[in-house]
């Protein structure tokens, strides 16, 4: 749980010109969101009304074929010290020689973030012609819904994953049928300290359009 596996972009707030309404609101919201890695997310989190908002935010996510192919587990407090023991156990699968302070250091990152789910992927059940691709997509969108979601409430949130994801000691714990892979941890709470915005690509950066050979470019 101790890296940071992807962020959404800002787009400048040139971008905003001329965008009426809610796209304006939704740009705002966008431009809002930003990593806090789970060390520095304290209490309070989410209360329970605002958890079930967070969590409903992923349902209304796209999903080719209805296949449902995620699915989130939520780690409560009386949870934390079996996921603790699991990282533990992670860091010693692949590393024998782990010493015990690193081996405490494993446990510790079970208990940041007052809030803390894993995202499943299923890239094997229901229509086999939808590609593992499209499911993890799939589960992407849903968990930067709910990512604005918290956003939207006031909270800080992150996503990460790591070497842990990938253990057998992990598996177990969460009981990960064959086919599920674990995708990322999300973390919720408030900032312990604010956070400097950080320059965003606009979309000059990313965005290019398909040359036809013999195809006209203008009027």
């Amino acid at each position: 749980m101790d890296r940071k596996v992807m962020d959404s972009s800002e787009a400048p707030a040139a971008a905003l010109n001329g965008v009426p309404g809610d796209g304006a609101g939704l740009m705002a919201l966008l431009q809002k969101r930003q990593t806090l890695l789970p060390k520095r997310l304290g209490p309070p989190g989410p209360d329970a009304a605002q958890l079930a908002a967070i969590v409903a935010a992923a349902g209304q996510s796209p999903d080719h074929g209805r296949l449902q192919p995620w699915r989130l587990v939520l780690v409560p407090e009386a949870a934390r010290p079996a996921l603790a023991e699991a990282f533990a156990q992670a860091l010693i699968e692949r590393d024998a020689a782990a010493l015990p302070e690193q081996i405490e250091q494993a446990r510790d990152k079970a208990y940041r973030s007052p809030v803390l789910l894993l995202a499943v992927v299923d890239v094997l059940r229901g229509d086999a012609a939808i590609p593992a691709a499209e499911r993890i997509v799939a589960a992407g969108c849903a968990l930067q819904n709910m990512l604005l979601m918290a956003t939207a409430l006031g909270f800080g949130s992150a996503l990460t994953s790591g070497k842990a994801l990938h253990s057998d000691a992990l598996r177990r714990l969460f009981a990960l049928a064959d086919g599920e892979q674990p995708l990322c941890f999300l973390s919720v709470g408030s900032a312990a300290a604010p956070k400097a915005a950080r320059q965003r690509p606009g979309p000059e950066a990313y965005l290019s359009t398909l040359a036809v050979p013999g195809a006209k470019t203008g009027a």
